[in-house]
């Protein structure tokens, strides 16, 4: 892909800062497209580690497209900072969806971790280890649809690692044992995060609590996950035990691959299941269009701006007569 300058782009507000880049809402000017653009931050442009991942994270992201991982539209660098430009997901990471609005329903989490899959599958099929799955890097549209970004710190198993051997690497509450211990990763250390995931879109909170990163990689390493059918009640048996399978401490225990775990969701998302509140069983259809609906209107509200309180005419009435007699009892005191 030829190299791009950032004069091809009109800047607009900023929409998140990281450790090492900004990222910002932008135009292609040529186009009219809406982007995203991703600059390394100028204190992060002289880190010769900082600018090898920025530039694996491009070459990571050239070799892969699919409809469920964030887009790449090329880089390049301007004035010394390197940049890339990617889709714009208008809606909102999944991270944003449960902190507004807490914790999912079983068919809006399938219907999630159906999409997931898809992308982890695509990614590990090119030999990428993404390395960092998590709420936040898992992006919504209004259209329910799911996308997989930042591959910042992914491993490409075609290439070098540039991580220093024996380096944790990771998000400490979605780390797999062996990227804590720093053993080699492969495909199932994603399906583990994934299981961390799924059990924190189900529940609103991950798998395993702690105040420090000791606490973490001790719960990880060696503590079973707290029984989710006990935190979330009529969960399709399935379901609980597909994730405490992504949870294992062993590799080799986990499903197979990413589409293994897909398989067992769509089978979920096609058994008619019967509704509590009906005599009638739902339809596999109806789940999974009440998961995509209920993700939607989730989405939906997360760009809602939030309202301010109410204040009634009578109350403002009042506001205004205090104010008028505070003027009054002023003049009267200056003469």
């Amino acid at each position: 892909m030829a190299k791009r300058q950032l004069d091809e782009f009109q800047l607009g507000e900023s929409i998140g800062v990281g450790t090492v880049g900004t990222l910002y809402a932008a135009t292609e000017t040529a186009s009219g497209q809406n982007v995203a653009l991703k600059i390394l931050l100028p204190i992060a442009s002289n880190d010769s580690l900082v600018i090898a991942r920025f530039e694996r994270e491009m070459l990571i992201l050239e070799k892969l497209t699919h409809p469920n991982i964030v887009r790449y539209y090329g880089g390049g660098r301007s004035d010394g900072q390197l940049f890339y430009a990617m889709e714009l997901v208008q809606g909102g990471s999944l991270k944003e969806v449960v902190q507004s609005s807490g914790p999912l329903t079983w068919p809006e989490v399938v219907t999630i971790g159906i999409q997931v899959c898809s992308a982890l599958q695509h990614s590990h099929n090119h030999g990428i280890i993404h390395r960092d799955l998590k709420p936040g890097n898992l992006f919504v549209s209004h259209e329910s649809q799911v996308k997989l970004g930042d591959f910042g710190i992914a491993r490409d198993m075609d290439e070098g690692d540039i991580t220093v051997a024996g380096l944790t690497v990771g998000t400490r509450s979605y780390m797999s044992p062996e990227q804590i211990t720093g053993e080699v990763v492969s495909g199932k250390s994603d399906l583990y995060s994934l299981g961390c995931v799924l059990f924190e879109l189900l529940v609103g909170k991950p798998p395993f609590q702690g105040s420090n990163f000791a606490q973490l990689f001790e719960q990880h390493l060696r503590h079973a996950p707290p029984d989710i059918d006990q935190l979330v009640p009529n969960l399709p048996a399935r379901l609980s035990d597909l994730i405490r399978q992504l949870l294992a401490k062993d590799p080799e225990e986990r499903p197979f691959n990413a589409r293994t775990v897909q398989g067992v969701l769509l089978e979920l998302s096609e058994e008619p299941r019967e509704d509590p509140g009906s005599t009638t069983d739902v339809a596999a259809a109806s789940i999974r269009d009440r998961g995509v609906t209920r993700l939607g209107q989730r989405v939906h509200a997360l760009q809602q701006p939030v309202p301010g309180p109410e204040i009634s005419w009578w109350t403002l009435a009042a506001i205004a007569a205090l104010v008028i007699v505070l003027i009054l009892a002023a003049l009267a005191f200056a003469r």
